[in-house]
Parts: C-alpha cells; sequence; structure tokens
C-alpha cells in the first residue's frame, strides 16, 4: 500500500498514503475549528488523488514518463515552502518505491497500521512549534493498470 493523503474510492488500495499535516487557525480544543480543519483536509485530499489520477490517465504512456508520485512530491515540497501544509507520500508494503517513502516514527507507523486494517481515514490533532495541528492518512487506490508501471508489485 503506498500513499497520499487524501482519498478516492474504488480498487485495490494503491501503495500510498497521504499524510496531511495542516495548522488549524484556532485551538484545537475547539470543535468547530477541528471540523473544518478537517473539511479542508478532505478536499485537499479530493483534489490531490483527483489530479493524480489526471496526470496518470494523460501524461503517463510508459516507464520514461515523469510519474504522478515524483510530479506530486515537487507540488507536495512547493505547497510546504509557501508555509500553506505539508503532504508526504507513504509506502505501506513493507517495501518502499523509494526509502524515503518510508513511514517515519510515531503518527506515520500508528497511520499506516491503521490503514493496513481498513480504517478509510485516520486522523491525530495536537501542538506542533506552539500551533494546533491536525494529522491525516487515508489511502490511495490503485485504480488503473497504468498505476503499475512504476507500482508494479500491484
Amino acid at each position: 500500500m503506498r500513499f497520499l493523503q487524501l482519498s478516492l474510492s474504488s480498487g485495490v488500495l494503491a501503495c500510498a498514503i497521504a499524510v496531511t499535516s495542516l495548522t488549524a487557525a484556532e485551538p484545537v480544543a475547539d470543535e468547530a475549528a477541528l471540523e473544518r480543519t478537517r473539511n479542508k483536509v478532505k478536499m485537499l485530499d479530493d483534489i490531490y488523488k483527483t489530479a493524480v489520477v489526471l496526470v496518470t490517465e494523460n501524461y503517463v504512456e510508459d516507464d520514461d514518463d515523469l510519474p504522478a508520485g515524483a510530479a506530486f512530491k515537487k507540488l507536495f515540497e512547493a505547497v510546504e515552502k509557501k508555509g500553506w501544509h505539508s503532504v508526504r507520500l507513504l509506502d505501506a508494503t513493507g517495501d518502499p518505491y523509494e526509502p524515503s517513502n518510508a513511514p517515519k516514527k510515531g503518527f506515520e507507523q500508528r497511520a499506516v497500521k491503521k490503514l493496513l486494517d481498513g480504517e478509510a481515514w485516520y486522523e491525530e490533532t495536537g501542538m506542533k512549534d506552539g500551533k494546533p495541528v491536525m494529522m491525516v492518512a487515508t489511502p490511495i487506490p490503485v485504480i488503473m493498470k497504468k498505476c503499475t508501471l512504476c507500482h508494479e508489485h500491484y
């Protein structure tokens, strides 16, 4: 299973989990703020996963093409650099495509376990650098044969 933090339905789970970390504008204890943040993460998850599918459908034809995952890693770097939020693609198979995709200790490892156990959404809230954060992981399903150009073990 790999990852992106956001979700699509159908088919076998991809080798992906999306982990998104979003800083809430208001204290975590405020349930309304949590729900607004949760909705933003759901929106981002949907946008990112839809875009990965569109890129793969329209621009990935063979092994020499830029994989959607590589393109989105660059996008996620730019988004984080601008201070919006952070997103990591994780491998949940235990055999990562790249070592940097292995889940880190803590939240990411807990999230992978929950997603492998069948959860469609895993979240934790807390504080980071004195600010409230919400961390979410969702599976990325393999929905096209083209996905196996890079992820042949699926």
